[in-house]
């Protein structure tokens, strides 16, 4: 019987004595050049994809205030950040339903206001600065022939399809230059309007006063924002009160630096704009007034 030597385990075996490799395993300078390679492959492999950074909104240039700094007193009722505009929906660039201007224009009407309350009256302001993404949204909406929603309000004699050639809607707006105002005259005490429900029949804008949408401004003859030639501030069939009130608006503020745009009763500009060729695309909102 043949006497078998025995056989002595791997962790046995004398220190730097080698056994036979086992099937699959590396040579020790095979995994050294593995190791390498891992190291000295291309990043693109590996990297991680870099996170996506936002760009800063634009900030509005010192020269620009909140109205309600400089005179608190001055009523807002801010259409645009609401869907009761002739858009239907709120605008962008609309954070918050606030009223900034150019410190000039603010101080101006600030002045306005004052000879206005010993007279029973407070200025309201719709719309003052106004962002160029706001415009932009106004043009893509008339560009939309199929969206109708407002136009029972805003405008009923007037079609779509007319309201570049007519000049309601432009590319450009003096309102992005901060120095521009949409505004009427509410009189004292002042009561609250009701807010619009979407959704909710519709009157026409030059409707009388008791059927029109209800605001607590004196009777214009018109609503704001009402695309009719009964807009244009001294129409001859806007007469009596409706027509006193435009003129005691207009006088108020042409005393103090304004020029009325004669086709919007309710639309005036500071002459003496600091920013006559710039239009400004920061958002509505107290972060866009820099350093405040």
């Amino acid at each position: 019987m043949p006497i078998r030597e025995p056989i002595t385990p791997p962790s046995a075996q004398p220190a730097g004595k080698s056994s036979a490799p086992r099937p699959g395993a590396r040579s020790p300078v095979a995994a050294v050049l593995l190791v390498l390679a891992v190291l000295l492959a291309p990043t693109v492999l590996v990297a991680a994809a870099p996170a996506a950074r936002a760009e800063p909104e634009p900030k509005a240039p010192p020269e620009f205030v909140a109205l309600s700094e400089v005179d608190p007193t001055i009523l807002q009722e801010i259409r645009y950040i609401t869907a009761h505009n002739f858009v239907g929906d709120p605008v962008d660039g609309y954070r918050k339903p606030m009223c900034l201007l150019t410190r000039d224009a603010a101080e101006a009407l600030r002045r306005a206001q004052w000879k206005l309350l010993w007279r029973g009256y407070s200025l309201k302001v719709y719309d003052c600065y106004r962002p160029q993404r706001a415009v932009d949204h106004f043009v893509a909406w008339a560009q939309d022939l199929g969206d109708q929603r407002m136009k029972e309000e805003f405008y009923p004699r007037v079609d779509k399809t007319r309201l570049f050639s007519d000049g309601y809607i432009a590319e450009r707006s003096g309102h992005s230059r901060g120095s521009t105002v949409d505004l009427t005259l509410v009189r004292l005490p002042a009561w609250p309007t009701r807010p619009y429900v979407p959704g909710e029949p519709l009157t026409p804008c030059f409707a009388p006063r008791e059927d029109r949408f209800p605001d607590n401004s004196v009777d214009m003859g018109t609503g704001y924002d009402c695309f009719d030639t009964l807009s244009h501030t001294l129409d001859p069939r806007i007469t009596g009160e409706q027509r006193a009130n435009r003129l005691l608006l207009k006088e108020a503020l042409e005393e103090v630096g304004f020029v009325n745009y004669e086709a919007e009763w309710w639309h005036y500009t500071f002459r003496r704009e600091p920013f006559p060729d710039t239009y400004f695309d920061f958002p509505v909102h107290p972060r866009s007034l820099t350093g405040r």
